[in-house]
Order: structure tokens, then C-alpha cells, then sequence
């Protein structure tokens, strides 16, 4: 990603990120967290007591963290139209707002045209689980969408944040947690947490698809992870629908934060793959059938991790046509 931004003039800048243990039981996870980024090849990895933590962050709150130098801020928007114009210039067709009915035999059907196809690589995010259900039988895993909710702080309070501060991350619940994000074009992001969406694309709480709520609500995986983590899920909707709660959760890694140095922000929703037996797929999944390969899980970091998720997709690919 950073080559690309530089061959194609898009700024970014690597300013790196301190994740925050704030209590005693976390120490155990930030350990854990530390050697796997040292497994998975990480250079510089520092780890900071309390006081080193303030050097880099001087209002957060935390008694040990660990400082990851290759942490970097982009705007995304800027490298998706890029992704665009090159593939456009290398000969792609891309047709946009097209509903996808079915996969034949070396076809897609779409609600507008229908395209050959010797190969079909199905990146479908929110709707992957529907793409690859045309060709994997059966099925063994659902999209559900998760809404995350953010605040930006004001103008008067950016100087709260630095850079990115991140929480130690629950191993049992593949979110990130509430975390404060320096953006790119300016300002801070604070937030998000995770709630049902009601709809595939319920980026709004007033957005509801029944249908598709009731496609969430009665798939077993499903129920067992809102069985095993319902107390989980009443905390973040009750954050949703109370500033005071969220602030409250903010507050753990900055005190000073109070609530009228929040202003709403946007949203985004996850598309979170959720197997029969109530797992989380907390990592890639990619499923190849005999005409597809699906892309059916792709959490974050997938976006900035896109041209490496491709080279692996492209290998496959290239693998199954040679």
C-alpha cells in the first residue's frame, strides 16, 4: 500500500499508533498482542511503560502499551479511485449499481446484463454470503452486519489525540473497540462501537429490512453468539442510544473527554461472517468452488491490506485458469 500511494502521488503519512492496556487484566493480552507482532515480522515494536505511553499521547490513561511504527493514515477514498482509473487504463470494465441474480455456467446474470465468465472472484462484502451461495452448497456461513457508530471530537478538543490510540483488543469478540483515530483529511474520530444493524446497509438506525433482519435474527450461529454475548450487545446499543455511555467508554483511555466535546460523526457497517456453530470469523476467509472464489470475510485491516488480499486472490486465480 505504501508503494502504491507513492508511485501514484497519494499522500499518506506513517505516524504510528500506541495500543493501551488501562487495568491490571489487560497486561496478559498486551503480551500476547506483542509477540505476535514480532511473529509476524514486525520491526521497532517498543513497548511503554505509563510514563513512556504520555510521551507519545500526553492525555492518555494506561499503566503499559506498545508503540507499532508502521501504523499509517491515509484517505482511503482517494486510493479506492485510483484503484479505479488504473484498472480502467489496464482495459477493466467496471459496471457499478447492478444486482447480482445468479452464477451459470460460465455466465454472471445481473439484473441489467449478463456477463461470460471463465472465472468469477466474488468480493461482495455485506452481500458475499448471498454471491457465494450461488455456487457453494451447502453454505456454512452468514453475514451479519454490525453498524459502528462515531463521534469526531471538536475543534476546540483535537489536541486530546496525536495520532491513533487503541485499546487492548478482546480476543473472544473480533471488534475493535472504541478507539481514537487522527483522519487523514483532518480531524479526530472517536468511536465506533458495534451494534445489529437492522439492515444489510443499515448505515442509519432508522434503516430496517425486515427481511434481512429476520435472515440475522434466525441464523443458529447467530443465536448462539447473541446467547453467549448478550450482555455484550445490550452495553453497545445502549451506547448507540446514550452520548453519556459512549463517553464513558472513551473515558477509559482519555478522562478529559466530556460529552459536549463530541459532535456525530458517521457510520459504517461491518459485514461480519458468522458460522453455523456461533463463531465470529475474527480473520480472512476465502471459499473456491468449482466456478468462484469468494471473498467472505475480510475484517480490518482489509482495506489498507487490499493489494495483498488481491495478490492472494490473483494466485488462486491465476492457478485455476493456467
Amino acid at each position: 500500500m505504501i508503494d502504491f500511494c507513492r508511485e501514484h502521488g497519494i499522500p499518506f503519512e506513517l505516524c504510528g499508533k500506541i495500543v493501551v492496556a488501562t487495568d491490571e487484566t489487560e497486561r496478559p493480552l498486551l503480551e500476547n498482542l506483542y509477540q505476535r507482532g514480532q511473529q509476524n515480522g514486525l520491526k521497532n515494536l517498543k513497548k511503554l511503560s505509563a510514563g513512556e505511553l504520555r510521551e507519545h499521547e500526553p492525555h492518555v490513561n494506561g499503566i503499559e502499551g506498545i508503540f507499532v511504527p508502521q501504523t499509517g493514515i491515509v484517505d482511503y477514498k482517494l486510493v479506492a479511485e485510483k484503484y479505479g482509473e488504473v484498472l480502467r487504463r489496464s482495459g477493466a470494465d467496471i459496471h457499478l449499481s447492478e444486482k447480482v441474480i445468479s452464477l451459470k455456467d460460465n455466465e454472471v446474470v445481473t439484473d441489467k446484463a449478463t456477463y461470460p465468465a471463465r472465472l468469477v472472484i466474488n468480493c461482495a462484502g455485506l452481500y458475499s454470503d448471498k454471491v457465494a451461495a450461488m455456487s457453494v452448497d451447502p453454505l456454512n456461513v452468514r453475514i451479519i452486519p454490525f453498524r459502528g457508530e462515531y463521534y469526531k471530537l471538536t475543534k476546540e478538543k483535537e489536541y486530546l489525540v496525536k495520532n491513533l490510540i487503541y485499546p487492548v483488543p478482546d480476543p473472544n469478540f473480533p471488534f475493535l473497540g472504541v478507539h481514537f483515530t487522527r483522519m487523514a483529511k483532518g480531524g479526530v474520530e472517536a468511536g465506533p462501537n458495534a451494534v445489529l444493524a437492522f439492515s444489510r446497509e443499515g448505515y442509519r438506525k432508522s434503516d430496517i429490512n425486515i427481511r434481512e433482519l429476520m435472515e440475522s435474527l434466525l441464523w443458529p450461529g447467530f443465536q448462539k453468539v447473541a446467547k453467549k454475548y448478550w450482555r455484550t450487545g445490550f452495553g453497545e446499543m445502549y451506547r448507540s442510544f446514550s452520548k453519556a455511555a459512549f463517553t464513558r467508554a472513551l473515558q477509559k483511555l482519555i478522562p478529559e473527554i466530556n460529552e459536549e466535546d463530541l459532535v456525530t460523526g458517521g457510520a459504517g457497517v461491518r459485514a461480519q461472517a458468522c458460522d453455523r456453530q456461533g463463531g465470529l470469523v475474527d480473520d480472512f476467509m476465502i471459499l473456491e468452488s468449482k466456478s468462484a472464489i469468494n471473498v467472505c470475510n475480510a475484517p480490518s485491516p482489509a482495506a489498507t491490506s487490499s493489494l495483498a488480499i488481491g495478490e492472494t486472490v490473483a494466485g488462486l486465480a491465476l492457478k485455476r485458469l493456467s
